[in-house]
């Protein structure tokens, strides 16, 4: 019961964002390989967030 009332983190909106634009770069990849890499770019940027905000909870 807990649990819908929770609120959404940064780090799982991170998370989210992450996976809908891999996604949707896969999605994309047989139609424009330009627009796909430029998506897949993107990912990796949220990836590098990720990872820097699980480092700041490491730390605490």
């Amino acid at each position: 019961m807990n649990i819908w009332f929770k609120k959404e983190t940064k780090l799982d909106k991170l998370k989210k964002r992450y996976r809908n634009l891999m996604r949707k770069s896969y999605e994309i990849a047989l139609k424009d390989k330009e627009k796909s890499d430029y998506i897949h770019s993107k990912a990796e940027e949220v990836f590098e967030q990720i990872k820097s905000l699980r480092y700041q909870y490491a730390d605490n």
